[in-house]
């Protein structure tokens, strides 16, 4: 992962809240426009976290600029785009989409929503290298869109983190416990058990209880097919 920001203390910080996830590396960091190019043309990276507000041009300038090589060389390598930026201006969030950018998260921000966009994209990464050909319920899920009549997530639920347990719940049909799905999903156990609880309130995934020792009985939840 690239990281471009013009303020050296944020694209640190941001730099420490990427390499504290399982699964990402930053390979560079830039501080203006041309740096950003010139480091996505030699470390070739996934995704780049990008600012709007450079100082020598526009950060949706330099996502057209890496779009249009990607054009011209079909061997190079497709990098995706998380913004990251201060620009509030709606025209500015329409160009950074009609760009190719993946999210739009405007500052400040929390370290956890940093962190649930990164692990959505690493999600929709996955799900799209293992699609052969893809139902609409898997092209909604991509895209993020919500069938007509679906219920949204209450507060204080993210919807990448939804998409992490569903994925995980998804891939052990046997069921999981809450320890067992905030393992597998690098979540803390209340949080996994969040989500879990809301998937069952509305019917997507069932719950079981299993006995065994002394204490309360398991909690395991199960993906409904």
């Amino acid at each position: 992962m690239l990281v471009v920001d013009d303020d050296f203390m944020v694209a640190k910080l941001h730099s420490r809240y990427v390499s504290a996830m399982d699964g990402f590396t930053v390979v560079g960091v830039a501080h203006n426009g041309a740096d950003a190019l010139r480091a996505a043309e030699r470390l070739r990276p996934d995704l780049v976290l990008l600012d709007i507000y450079l100082p020598d041009m526009n950060g949706i300038d330099v996502l057209r600029t890496l779009r249009a090589a990607e054009e011209r060389d079909a061997s190079h390598p497709s990098t995706d785009a998380l913004f990251i930026t201060a620009a509030k201006d709606a025209a500015v969030i329409r160009a950074a989409l009609r760009a190719g950018a993946l999210h739009y998260l405007i500052k400040p921000f929390s370290r956890t929503a940093l962190q649930d966009q990164l692990r959505h994209v690493a999600s929709l990464r996955t799900r799209l290298d293992e699609l052969g050909e893809a139902r609409q319920e898997d092209v909604d899920q991509i895209f993020g869109v919500r069938p007509p009549g679906s219920r949204g997530l209450p507060k204080g639920l993210a919807a990448p983190t939804a998409d992490l347990v569903e994925r995980t719940l998804r891939d052990h049909p046997e069921g999981l416990s809450a320890s067992e799905c905030a393992d597998v999903g690098v979540l803390s156990r209340v949080s996994a058990r969040r989500y879990l609880e809301h998937f069952v309130s509305t019917g997507r995934a069932e719950v079981t209880l299993r006995y065994g020792g002394t204490g309360r009985p398991e909690r395991r939840y199960r993906w409904r097919g």
